[in-house]
């Protein structure tokens, strides 16, 4: 009976180690995201996220993550491979999600933009180039009142870094760049 009583506690012990290693996992990984307050949007419709359809889950992950700063939400992996990873901006609560693109699918996105802004737009992407990346326009003031620099990400998305500074949200934008291209 000893034996057996010996055996059931050492089996008892062995899953409650399990358990708690799963437990203690978890918990890391809730530590590592940040809970997200609740929104309140008084009933209106509020903008959640992009997805870009990338060829390479793991290189966008690489661009998005690595280069530009983004934090990894959550991602999900067929057979070992990520298929979708979302994203939060490092400066703000905006999202986007990477999601692979079936076989042969074309990744094209023409007509749209992502748009990121940066307060410190030259040294961003003096970072960028450090970096190694290539930037199809550098950073210069455009004639609606916005520093804009131009690139495309590794599929190809184009995209703008910009800052707009106290322009932002002014429908006088254009009223604007018109001042500032006479000085």
């Amino acid at each position: 009976m000893k034996k057996s009583t010996a055996r059931t506690s050492s089996a008892k012990k062995a899953r409650e180690l399990r358990l708690a290693k799963r437990t203690a996992g978890k918990r890391a990984r809730l530590r590592d995201t940040e809970a997200s307050p609740p929104l309140d949007t008084g009933g209106k419709l509020t903008f959640n996220h992009a997805i870009i359809y990338v060829k390479d889950v793991e290189r966008g992950l690489r661009f998005y993550r690595d280069m530009l700063g983004f934090k990894l939400i959550e991602d999900f992996r067929y057979e070992g491979t990520p298929v979708y990873a979302r994203m939060r901006a490092p400066g703000g609560d905006g999202t986007i999600a990477l999601h692979q693109a079936g076989p042969g699918a074309s990744v094209s996105s023409d007509g749209v933009r992502l748009y990121f802004e940066v307060p410190d737009l030259d040294e961003f992407c003096r970072k960028l180039q450090q970096k190694g990346f290539h930037i199809t326009q550098l950073p210069r003031m455009m004639p609606w009142g916005w520093r804009h620099a131009y690139l495309n990400d590794p599929d190809g998305h184009e995209m703008s870094l910009y800052w707009a500074g106290e322009n932002r949200m002014k429908k006088t934008v254009m009223k604007a760049a018109r001042k500032a291209a006479a000085t």
